[in-house]
Order: structure tokens, then sequence, then C-alpha cells
């Protein structure tokens, strides 16, 4: 028996048996489909603000040299990608990704009138708002809302987290934090818990109240089916120590176990380096890059890569020239990363960031963040971008 087909006659049978009927319908909605065409997305957050310039290097560019006297990345030692940019070389863990074409780079992402807020600017970012609109909801959140009618529970977006980010927030419908499937299980198996929901039928008329316990009901629902679900796989790759590498090997279970879910969430934090940044951003991009590449070959091992998409991006770049204490003060537009098995067009996307164009010591943006989602709505998740961001942007062509 094939893999997919075992997982369809018995996983979810299995999965079934603990779920409310009320739960159970959106997955006959879906009418079993096939798992090995099932897409998924995976959002990758560098909070902090990640110097690009120090990420996909310019060391063709002598002007990157004159303003980053200290700090810049000596050319003999930046993997390089062409005759312009090049990785950060502790990167080194993403240069076989990149060679087997499973990696893009777009540069110059950002938006018009940026805010240097990590707040504001992150806000912006997940809500796909303008950068004087402000938004309650989130770019995901609104998808699980207005386009995906089978995506009627929380676990269909799941961020790795102990807490939802804004990007997941919508307006009728959000995803679920989860950072450990066993833990949110057991938390909803406490006596309390049960005692709870075992009263919702009386509680649920109490205006205030209902939605409490709305949300207690989807969290024991959706805490049932990814512990069931997910249990049944064991990843046979070894990751790297560390706490994105975690989350990720997380992800991996569950996409490979087969759950249900379109939309992943983490993110990796500490890449606001005004001071002494080479050796901090050095070792996260270390973890980055190691953690990246074994999530990858994992999916590659199980099938899952074709079908999953993978992308990165950080709420802003940062200054071109270096301050004072050998680090980058907040500055605008950034590269932002691609991964996954079918890319249309992989490597470099476009142009390399203009030194000599600088708007007031910053990147001038090429490419407005919105295309970027614009292309995974449209081409990946198949919805229309307008529903989802307002108006319409012009999709890309990496997939």
């Amino acid at each position: 028996m094939k893999r997919r087909d075992f997982l369809k006659n018995s996983a979810f049978a299995a999965a079934g048996t603990f779920l409310i009927p009320a739960f159970i319908k959106p997955v006959e909605a879906m009418g079993m489909e096939d798992i090995a065409s099932f897409k998924n997305l995976v959002i990758i957050q560098l909070s902090g603000g990640n110097d690009g310039l120090n990420t996909i290097v310019p060391y063709g560019n002598d002007i990157y040299y004159q303003k980053r006297k200290n700090i810049a990345l000596k050319a003999e030692e930046v993997i390089k990608l062409n005759d312009m940019q090049g990785l950060n070389p502790n990167m080194s863990a993403l240069r076989e990704i990149y060679d087997q074409g499973w990696m893009g780079i777009i540069n110059d992402v950002g938006y018009p009138n940026p805010d240097r807020s990590h707040f504001r600017s992150m806000d912006i970012w997940q809500s796909g708002s303008d950068s004087n609109q402000f938004l309650s909801t989130g770019w995901i959140g609104r998808y699980l809302d207005s386009n995906c009618q089978t995506c009627s529970d929380p676990y269909h977006a799941i961020e790795v987290d102990d807490k939802l980010s804004l990007a997941l927030k919508g307006v009728n419908k959000k995803g679920l934090a989860v950072k450990d499937p066993a833990r949110l299980y057991n938390n909803t198996r406490d006596p309390f818990f049960k005692n709870i929901l075992n009263q919702e039928k009386d509680l649920m008329g109490e205006d205030n109240l209902g939605y409490l316990y709305k949300t207690m009901i989807e969290t024991s629902s959706s805490a049932d089916y990814i512990q069931n679900t997910s249990k049944i796989y064991t990843s046979q790759t070894e990751y790297p120590k560390s706490g994105f590498a975690n989350q990720l090997k997380t992800v991996a279970k569950f996409i490979c176990s087969g759950l249900r879910t379109r939309v992943y969430y983490v993110s990796l934090s500490g890449f606001d380096t005004h001071a002494n940044q080479v050796a901090q951003q050095g070792n996260l991009l270390k973890q980055y890059s190691e953690g990246m590449s074994t999530f990858l070959k994992d999916l590659k091992l199980n099938d899952k890569l074709d079908d999953t998409l993978v992308f990165t991006f950080s709420e802003f770049g940062r200054r071109v020239e270096q301050n004072a204490s050998k680090g980058t003060d907040h500055g605008t537009a950034n590269n932002v990363h691609i991964f996954g098995g079918k890319l249309k067009k992989s490597g470099i996307y476009n142009h390399a960031p203009d030194l000599a164009n600088l708007d007031s010591g910053d990147l001038k943006y090429q490419v407005d963040f919105r295309q970027v989602y614009s292309t995974l709505l449209e081409k990946w998740l198949k919805v229309k971008d307008q529903h989802i961001l307002n108006k319409s942007f012009e999709a890309l062509d990496f997939i």
C-alpha cells in the first residue's frame, strides 16, 4: 500500500474517532484530496530587521566596502553566486540548496513611504497594508476569511509558537499557535478545561462568553486532530540543535504526516544588530541556513518539497552605511528568499541593489512586498489577491 493511501485509509479514520461530528465536516468537504498534491506555504519571519547587505553580499560593488569599512565581509570569504552577489560565509549550508535550484533571491523588496519602527513595519508586513493604513487583520487571516471555504478550523494555518501573530488573524477565522502539539493536546485534556467544554451548550447563548467557548471548542478539536494525525510520523532526519531548527522539524512532521494545513508560520529573532553586528548576525544566519537546509532535504526525502513553498522576510533591512558601533541602524528595502522544489525561476531574481542611488542613505525598493504576496496567493494558494490585499498587485514570475 502506498504511504498516502495508508494515510487516507487509516490515519484520518483513527483521528476521526476522537473528533466531534461538527469538526469532521471540513475534512469531508475536502473530498479527501490527494495528500500528494496538497500545497503548503511556510512563512519564515526574521525578526529585528535583518541586514540584507550582509546576508546576500554585494561583494562586487566597491561602494559596499566604502560604506562598511569595519563590517563588510571580505570578498574572498563570500560564497559567490554571480559576479556581484554572494552568500554570507555563515550560510554555507545553503550553497547546495541554491545549486539544486531550490532557492530564489528577490532584491530590494519594500513599500512606499517606509516606516523604521519595528512594531509598525512588522504590522505593515503582517497585515499587507499601505504604510498609512492601519488594519487589525493579517493577510493570512483574511485568506482564511475570504477564500478558503474548507479552512473553517484553526489548524488550517499554524504558527509554531505560543502566541499568534497578526498575520494569521482574520475577522471571522484565525490560525492556531502550536509550539508543542503534545503539550497542547494534554492541556485540552485538563479536567478544568474538559469541565468547561461539558458546559458549553449552556454557555454558548451568552454573547460575551460565546466567543470564548467557541474558541475553546475549536482549540480542543484542533489539538485532537493535530496530535492524532501527526504522531503517526517520526522524522528520520537529524536536525541541528537550535530552537529554530526544532520549529522547522515540527513543521516537517506536520507536512509529512499529511496534516490538512495550508500555511505554517515560523520566526527567528535577534536581528536588531545596532552594535558588533558581524558575530551576532553570523550566528543567526548559521542557524537559519543549517535549519533551512535540513528542513528542505527532509521534505525532499519524503516527496514533499515540490508541494511546499517557503518565503522568508524581515520587517526591514538596515542602513547602507555602518554606524559608529560596528553595526547598522534601521533601514528600508531588503532581500527576501523563496525556497521550493518547483521554482519557475531560481537563483537571483532581479538586479542587485544600486548602492549609488540611495534615498537619504537607504536602499530604494524595486519590488513592493505585496507583489510577492500576490504571487503566493494567485499562483500557489490559487485565490484572487484583491480579496485579500484590497487591490490587485502585479505578480512576479518565480513560480
